[in-house]
């Protein structure tokens, strides 16, 4: 969604890099540029106006112009202003001191209100919550019907005692909710209300009414993030309306301009909340200001993906990975299935890659990706014998091509994947001690080169994030700003002036 301004903001950068001194008129030529790449991002004025204004005055200041690097200096600002306008912290949840916590979604019609009732709802299961979804939308045709598929596919329960389809009163449903979460142990309520495809008074009152009658401790308005400056005009009127506590943003995942994101913020002073960057239930999080920010300026966002990969790779099971990586010839197929496994249950591989600092540089390369890709791999592998997977080296041509037959490929296929498969594990087996959570090298060389401080020491500091180990190689040991650059993996740099954020602050979940 935010592809175009991170284009454009790249440019800006590019040209600020090498200039030893910024005058006046170079601060106000990259404040324009800037300006020019916010506007056509659909932001709307006000937020532009001030962003700009900030910009220029911190831009002018001491700091700036008694810098080495002032260009940098200037590009840091452009971060700390976007994670201002963005909502500065992170904000949590507010929970009911007696349960259940109620939380009310209030937005038009289209937003996608219903799907994110059960993405919600599937995100606090995973909290460790019994959450109960309630069908107030007793209007809009199936959304009744709608909401029960979506709270069986989450796994959660729904309360939904009239059929909809203009039948039965929201406000009673909503009320009788709460006394039946208590009877029934749910420490959460999540209510879907109705919405209409434009604000009226009818659709605010029903609103107001559903309000006033499980006094939410959380009313989140819900936005479609592809609507533009709409959004801004859309979530004043449901603030003046009916009053908002949050924001939920649906769809990061289209292909508008994304200024719905930088603007609701600023224009109704309450946060974003939650971002929906998918159709799948699990496309959902916490949003947190910085890291959209980095986004947006092509830094990636190391620390979400580090979070997904500590929620899908069991410690334990890593660490005996990475013994096995480590030592060449004892990492199987069928290890490099599970591993293709794990990888596929953490989302879209074009999206994991872009979280990466330095990806965005390599738009078209990520869109390219598929991955399916990985579904034709894995079906090549199940379609070989445990000994096989054991032992590749035994594959001749006739079981190539009985793989090939078994798994629908072609025998060049199976060629090519038993071909860099050995390749691979070459190359893990000489990497050695580099990846994450490997420990080939003796105590006694280990211990030498820690006390002399020469190379082979692994030169990680504390802050440094790192992934689960026997994480994929190409993902792990990437500190602030080092390895990305020559000499370190061939990736990327981060823009200049800027760090990935201090990973000790992160509470990951216990394995």
């Amino acid at each position: 969604m935010f592809d175009t301004l991170s284009d454009r903001l790249s440019s800006v950068f590019t040209n600020l890099r090498g200039k030893g001194r910024l005058s006046d008129a170079d601060i106000d030529a990259t404040a324009r540029e800037i300006r020019i790449a916010l506007l056509e991002a659909d932001v709307a004025l006000p937020v532009v106006k001030d962003f700009i204004a900030a910009l220029k005055e911190r831009a002018r200041g001491e700091d700036v112009s008694k810098a080495l690097n002032p260009a940098q200096q200037v590009i840091r600002i452009v971060n700390e202003e976007l994670v201002r306008i963005l909502g500065g912290e992170t904000r949590r949840l507010q929970f009911a001191k007696n349960p259940p916590t109620v939380i009310m979604l209030a937005g038009l019609q289209g937003a996608g209100k219903t799907t994110l009732a059960g993405k919600l709802a599937k995100w606090l299961s995973g909290q460790g919550h019994a959450p109960l979804l309630v069908a107030c939308d007793l209007q809009r045709p199936n959304a009744v019907t709608q909401l029960q598929v979506v709270g069986e596919r989450a796994g959660v329960a729904v309360y939904a005692p009239e059929p909809g389809n203009g039948v039965g009163d929201p406000v009673q449903v909503a009320r009788g909710s709460i006394e039946f979460a208590r009877r029934a142990q749910h420490d959460m309520v999540i209510v879907d209300t109705a919405g209409r495809l434009g604000i009226d008074a009818e659709m605010m009152q029903q609103a107001s009414d559903i309000r006033d009658a499980v006094q939410p401790q959380e009313i989140l308005f819900v936005v479609d993030a592809m609507v533009g400056q709409d959004a801004a005009n859309t979530a004043e009127a449901f603030r003046d309306g009916v009053g908002f506590t949050g924001v939920v943003l649906t769809k990061l995942d289209g292909d508008a301009r994304g200024g719905a994101a930088l603007s609701v913020r600023e224009v109704t002073g309450q946060p974003i909340m939650f971002a929906s960057n998918g159709e799948k239930l699990e496309d959902f999080d916490v949003f947190h200001p910085d890291r959209m920010a980095s986004r947006i300026l092509g830094m990636g966002d190391m620390l979400t993906l580090i979070e997904t990969a500590q929620q899908h790779f069991d410690e334990a099971e890593a660490e005996a990975m990475a013994a096995k990586l480590a030592a060449g010839n004892q990492f199987t197929l069928e290890d490099f299935l599970d591993q293709l496994t794990a990888i596929r249950r953490m989302g879209s591989i074009g999206n994991l890659l872009g979280m990466m600092p330095g990806m965005g540089q390599m738009k078209d390369a990520l869109a390219q990706v598929d991955d399916r890709d990985l579904d034709r791999t894995a079906a090549i592998i199940r379609s070989m014998t445990p000994a096989e997977r054991e032992n590749p080296k035994i594959i001749n041509g006739s079981r190539r091509l009985r793989i090939a037959k078994g798994s629908g490929m072609k025998v060049n296929d199976v060629n090519q994947l038993v071909d860099r498969f050995f390749e691979a594990r070459k190359m893990m087996a000489q990497m050695g001690g580099m990846m994450p959570g490997m420990r080939r090298r003796s105590a006694t060389k280990s211990s030498k080169n820690k006390r002399k401080g020469k190379k082979g020491s692994s030169g990680r500091g504390p802050t440094q994030p790192r992934m689960p180990a026997g994480f994929p190689g190409g993902f792990g040991g990437m500190g602030q700003g080092g390895g990305m650059g020559p000499g370190g993996g061939g990736m990327p740099q981060l823009p200049a002036g800027l760090d990935l954020p201090d990973i000790t602050k992160l509470n990951f979940p216990k394995q």
